[in-house]
């Protein structure tokens, strides 16, 4: 039996991967093993199968994943478990697990960089290794603003990373080409992903409050025409699955992205979440402003936002401001190539985010992003 093992599967993407192999691969013979941090297999389980429950499996779904498919672990410290005997048997991995907090986390490069290079090393000598597919992110080609990234292009290494993830995961990709040369690499580096196509952020609110937060404040950094490329956590595992398992890939790297005829205006999310709150859109009275402007009325965040550190709101702004302002798309033409369509537009599902977040504050959405 062919053994996948997946880190990352307590949280947001590999949570989505393993749901889509229990959802479509239910019927095939593969072994799941799971990175997870516990101090045992039944604090692990428990861990794994309270994530899974956010992706709407079924008792019986979640039943399929055991004590035996649990794998202790965290990658930050991977010299205590790359030992473990059945990692001799594994065929395929899918690596999630990073620090994907964009706020100053002292983990994020012992984790995303030191911590997954030892692990890729171990895993380059597995003999019956087929395929390891790194999860990267888009952004870490620091493209050029109001651009589309083509796959083919190299990272624009002249412009400057807006916050230190991304700047790890390209890191953990040059150094994994150099000093692996023999692992069967493959780097996915998905667009920003939000929601759930059937679950809208119940799985996670990571990137969904800052249009909530945008909206209820009227303004933001970036103009209301600016477009952002984003997909489904859904549609991300989806690809995932696929470049991993399908035995015609080509290239070492892909883009999981709308791609540049699906990415959404700013004015149609507010479109869109005006009218799954049966409210008016606030196209009209939308304003442009700069960060510096911002951080001249951070004292009225409060009133609009409720309880809420002023700090932290103006860094999110500022961070996610400059993404914003970015306005660039990422091509997508390898992935349509495998046969794999095109993502559902975020349009199409934000009735389900905005649902899913009801009743939550800005201050509690945002958390899962400042970790």
């Amino acid at each position: 039996m062919q053994s996948i093992l997946i880190t990352g599967a307590s949280g947001f993407v590999g949570g989505a991967v393993v749901e889509n192999l229990l959802r479509q691969y239910q019927n095939n013979p593969f072994n799941l093993l799971l990175l997870v941090r516990a101090e045992n297999s039944a604090a692990g389980l428990l861990r794994i199968r309270n994530n899974l429950e956010k992706f709407g499996l079924t008792p019986s779904q979640l039943a399929t994943i055991k004590e035996e498919n649990i794998l202790i672990g965290d990658l930050g410290e991977p010299e205590d478990f790359v030992q473990d005997p059945r990692i001799e048997l594994v065929s395929y991995v899918i690596n999630c697990a990073a620090i994907a907090s964009f706020g100053n986390n002292p983990a994020l490069w012992r984790v995303n960089v030191d911590g997954s290079l030892a692990f890729a090393q171990r895993m380059a000598k597995v003999k019956s290794l087929k395929r390891f597919v790194h999860v990267g992110t888009a952004m870490a080609s620091m493209p050029d603003k109001d651009s589309v990234f083509y796959e083919n292009m190299p990272d624009n290494t002249h412009n400057e990373d807006l916050v230190q993830y991304t700047a790890s995961k390209r890191e953990l990709e040059n150094r994994v080409r150099e000093l692996c040369p023999q692992l069967p690499f493959v780097v996915a580096r998905p667009s920003i992903i939000v929601g759930h196509t059937q679950y809208g952020c119940a799985p996670s609110s990571s990137i969904f409050w800052v249009f909530l937060m945008a909206v209820k404040l009227k303004k933001f950094t970036c103009q209301i025409q600016d477009k952002v490329d984003i997909i489904p956590v859904d549609y991300c595992a989806m690809a995932l699955v696929n470049l991993c398992l399908n035995e015609d890939i080509k290239h070492d790297f892909y883009h999981i992205s709308s791609g540049e005829e699906l990415c959404t205006p700013f004015y149609a999310i507010d479109e869109y979440i005006a009218k799954a709150n049966n409210a008016p859109a606030i196209i009209k009275e939308y304003e442009t402003i700069s960060y510096q402007e911002f951080t001249g009325i951070r004292k009225q965040f409060k009133d609009v936002l409720g309880p809420c550190n002023d700090k932290i709101i103006l860094r999110a702004i500022k961070l996610y401001g400059g993404f914003a302002q970015l306005n660039v798309k990422f091509d997508n033409k390898r992935l349509l190539d495998l046969g794999i369509p095109r993502p559902m537009p975020f349009t199409q599902y934000i009735d389900k985010c905005v649902s899913s977040t009801r009743g939550y504050s800005i201050p509690e959405l945002m958390m899962v992003d400042f970790k």
